[in-house]
């Protein structure tokens, strides 16, 4: 992947966590406040979203510049970005959310893994 075409890929991808984000604030929250299942859902998204395509950007980056760490880099970096939202959780970083939430971790958890399962779907060698 040349560099203009990772720097478009991962602008789209940064453009989408936003997007996303906002439109489960802004429209599928009040959508579904009312309903258990909803709530739950609507809350964890965000996590969901950041570790899917936080874990994507950064491997789209590290994997092309740092090639002779391929596999240990293809791993770790969904962990760490796991880790990192599993952290704010416990303590709010960002201000994002002030309680914790297992629902939250599981979503980070469930994205995380994806983007590892996607990456490797897309870029197979």
């Amino acid at each position: 992947m040349s560099r203009k075409k990772l720097l478009i890929t991962n602008f789209i991808l940064f453009a989408l966590l936003f997007i996303l984000i906002s439109i489960n604030k802004d429209y599928l929250r009040p959508q579904f406040s009312h309903q258990l299942y909803g709530m739950i859902i609507t809350g964890c998204l965000p996590n969901f979203i950041a570790a899917f395509i936080i874990s994507l950007m950064m491997l789209n980056a590290l994997m092309i510049k740092l090639a002779k760490f391929q596999h240990q880099l293809l791993y770790l970096i969904p962990v760490l970005i796991f880790a990192i939202l599993t952290f704010e959780e416990f303590v709010p970083l960002w201000g994002a959310s002030s309680h914790f939430d297992i629902y939250d971790i599981i979503a980070s958890g469930i994205g995380a893994i994806l983007s590892l399962l996607t990456y490797k779907l897309t870029h197979k060698s």
